[in-house]
């Protein structure tokens, strides 16, 4: 063992026992998501097999897998991509429409392939060609271009996400998927550093163990990716198109949902009453998972109708307005003598909070 070798055998090692925990969890829960992210990890483990083995001095990947196309540069940034589209949205199924996404890297797959199975000398033989020389370029380009396009499509859809998700949910913390958004900068800051590093090599001609600096960050990854995504909260139900929400539309209800198509706009001031009478009486905001849905179930309506009455009513998201309740009931609870022995914490979790950090932000807004 050494100081080259043994963080690189720890991160392959935990990406690949990740990625079977997060692909069987994915077939327990029937999670998609799961299944996916158990990928992500697959392929990051492929990033840094060759360094792995290397400094352990297993040469098997050069001399009996010479050629073989074993790298997921292609098709990295598209799962991460459709892992964000099946995260927020439990009913996305993927198709055999999305396999264009992979079209690049099934390219990549299919000559390299070729290659592998034509023999060694076919195999020298190109890589001395111009063609090569160029299709390494090509590649290296195709790469950068997956990474920009994914994962400015990614960052754009979360901001969209995290947006609609303060319109539904009292809590957004446990959905709120920073570590995916983090993992992104992630992934680009490291992409830089070695974009960076390989023009260093180029002019200096670094060593083989010079070139391990940006593996490290690799395995670095590896450990925030595997610790977080598997010990994320995962919401039970959240169904995110990408613009607006796409709720299930056959829901059983004691009465028939009342259209928003059918409610003008000064209509919604009659639902004032009942809004103030399930909060005050019912005080349906000491559910800590209630979300708009729940709520306009309660009310016999649908979400739309009951977010414009939240809004024109009461000027706030359905956020704000779940959690200012919560903020009030706590400001009564810390005060009766019989709360005295409960830490601030406990009385606000009582009050429908489910978190520190959404407590904490609430106070400081509405305390």
């Amino acid at each position: 063992m050494s100081i080259y070798q043994t963080p690189l055998q720890f991160g392959y090692f935990l990406a690949l026992l990740f990625a079977l925990l997060f692909w069987y969890r994915g077939w327990q829960e029937e999670r998609l998501s799961d299944n996916i992210l158990g990928f992500v990890l697959f392929f990051l483990a492929m990033e840094i097999q060759d360094y792995t083995f290397g400094f352990a001095g297993i040469n098997i990947l050069w001399e009996k897998f010479d050629g073989f196309p074993r790298y997921f540069t292609l098709a990295f940034a598209p799962t991460i991509y459709f892992y964000l589209r099946a995260q927020i949205n439990r009913d996305f199924k993927f198709q055999t429409k999305h396999l264009w996404h992979y079209l690049p890297y099934l390219i990549y797959f299919s000559v390299y392939m070729f290659l592998f199975i034509s023999g060694q000398k076919t195999l020298d033989n190109f890589r001395k060609t111009s063609i090569a020389h160029w299709l390494g370029w090509l590649e290296k380009i195709a790469g950068w271009a997956s990474y920009i396009y994914y994962f400015y499509l990614s960052l754009q859809i979360y901001h969209n996400y995290r947006k609609w998700a303060e319109t539904q949910f009292s809590d957004t913390d446990t959905i709120s998927l920073v570590w995916l958004r983090n993992f992104i900068y992630l992934i680009i800051a490291g992409e830089v550093f070695k974009f960076c590093w390989s023009v260093i090599d180029s002019i200096f001609d670094l060593t083989f163990e010079e070139d391990w600096w940006w593996h490290l960050l690799t395995v670095f990854i590896i450990a925030y990716v595997s610790i977080k995504g598997y010990t994320h909260a995962q919401a039970k139900k959240i169904v995110f198109t990408g613009q607006t929400p796409d709720f299930k539309q056959n829901e059983t209800q004691s009465e028939p949902i009342q259209s928003a198509y059918n409610q003008s706009e000064n209509n919604y001031s009659e639902w004032k009453p009942k809004i103030e009478k399930i909060m005050k009486e019912d005080k349906i905001f000491l559910e800590s998972e209630l979300s708009l849905t729940d709520m306009a179930q309660k009310l016999k309506t649908n979400s739309s109708v009951l977010s414009a009455a939240i809004n024109q009513n009461f000027n706030k998201n359905f956020n704000d307005f779940i959690n200012e309740f919560r903020i009030e009931e706590f400001k009564k609870q810390v005060e009766l003598p019989s709360n005295k022995h409960f830490t601030k914490l406990g009385i606000a979790l009582d009050c429908g909070f489910n978190s520190k950090a959404t407590f904490n932000r609430a106070l400081k807004k509405f305390g």
